[in-house]
């Protein structure tokens, strides 16, 4: 049995392992011996795993951002909340942030947007007229302090 075979039969039964030695073999310079199909599944998961996240993060911040422009009914009770929750995901968004998931977010922003506003119409009743195409840009998505003015 060769160490690749016994690396795929490792990563059906004891993934923390397969980790772990695949790890080994990519520092030691060993990569005739990695099981290079479920290396290649893996890293192909965590790209679109992280892909979701930064898009589930400013989908959020889009969201508040919305009902805190546009939602003047609930603005009294529920502005601070709405502005801390924008806090809360931008620096979450921002510490793992990349220049590679950054252009991902450029380029699927506008589908980000339909999401959020999606929910936003369903939150707010359909009674507020909100912009059809994102009036944000994604510097001022990012920016940690920046917030729009009130509508």
């Amino acid at each position: 049995m060769t160490i690749n075979t016994n690396l795929t039969s490792l990563y059906e039964s004891e993934y923390e392992q397969w980790l772990a030695q695949t790890i080994n073999l990519l520092k030691e310079n060993r990569f005739d011996e990695l099981d290079k199909e479920h290396l290649i599944e893996e890293l192909e998961e965590l790209s679109r795993r992280d892909k979701k996240t930064v898009e589930r993060f400013l989908e959020q911040i889009i969201r508040h951002l919305l009902l805190l422009q546009y939602w003047t009914a609930e603005s009294e009770y529920n502005s601070n909340h709405w502005q801390a929750e924008i806090l809360s995901f931008r620096t979450q968004l921002n510490e793992d942030l990349t220049q590679n998931l950054r252009n991902h977010l450029q380029e699927n922003q506008a589908k980000v947007y339909e999401k959020a506003l999606k929910y936003v119409r369903q939150k707010t009743g359909y009674e507020i007229n909100f912009p059809q195409d994102c009036p944000y840009t994604l510097e001022q998505l990012l920016e940690i302090n920046w917030l729009p003015e009130r509508g």
